[in-house]
């Protein structure tokens, strides 16, 4: 198994065998769990002409974290192939959803917004190459396989990245703690960038007038600022919550 690692859970598994399946060389189910979720991901591997073994759940805790796979763990290549953010939007089956870090340079922090970004089914991070902490060492443990399952694309110029997810109708939205509108009642369409900067500091100024949309999640208590990685577990759940149909009526 030389240049292959495990990756293990519903979402990570899911998000690579959509972003890219011939990285994946078998999946490993529990044999004991046979439901809906369980079954939508069978039949996604099998269409996939993926290899799946149905195996125990002692076999899956030598393969990963017990208690935290889920019933799930794949075989994969350990480095991923490079993956532009052209070839990635090319290639998706469904409307983006994206977050991009803006200046974030704690890998305490870009770990976590990586677990958060795979969780939330976000389909990739985008951070300036510059001013930003990068795919380091610490990063990687940090985020638990997220930095293996979620692409992490580093751009020259975040601003001009933006733009032209904006030229693919992809809709620039940041977070602002000033801003007018509150992410609950506020529209949002399908296809989704979300922009995010780091704690005390926030959206730099450039980045900030590039947005299409400023939005602020309400806060109801006296803590007047939250650590990045809970702010875009915050939104980027929202965002998928109102995909699933189960949205309010504000979302679009």
């Amino acid at each position: 198994m030389a240049g292959t690692s495990f990756i293990h859970g519903f979402h990570a598994i899911t998000a690579r065998l959509r972003l890219d399946a011939n990285s994946v060389h078998e999946l490993y189910c529990d044999a004991a769990r046979a439901d809906p979720r369980m079954r939508d991901l069978v039949k996604l591997a099998e269409n996939l002409k993926l290899r799946v073994l149905q195996v125990d759940a002692r076999r899956l805790d030598g393969m990963a974290p017990p208690g935290r796979h889920q019933g799930v763990v794949a075989r994969v290549d350990a480095l991923r192939r490079h993956v532009s953010l052209e070839d990635l939007l090319d290639e998706l089956k469904e409307p983006p959803l994206l977050l991009a870090l803006d200046g974030v340079q704690d890998p305490h922090n870009l770990g976590a917004c990586l677990r958060v970004a795979d969780a939330s089914g976000c389909h990739a991070v985008i951070a300036p190459k510059d001013r930003a902490v990068g795919l380091s060492a610490a990063v990687i443990k940090v985020a638990s396989g997220a930095a293996d399952s979620v692409p992490y694309i580093a751009v020259t110029n975040l601003a001009r990245t933006l733009r032209e997810l904006k030229e693919r109708n992809i809709w620039v939205v940041g977070a602002d703690s000033e801003a007018k509108e509150d992410l609950y009642s506020a529209q949002l369409p399908a296809a989704l960038a979300w922009v995010l900067g780091a704690e005390g500091e926030g959206l730099r100024r450039l980045t900030r007038e590039t947005c299409d949309q400023l939005i602020r999640i309400p806060m109801l208590g006296q803590v007047e600022s939250l650590n990045v990685s809970v702010a875009s577990g915050i939104v980027l759940f929202e965002s998928r919550r109102r995909r699933s149909g189960n949205a309010a009526p504000a979302g679009t």
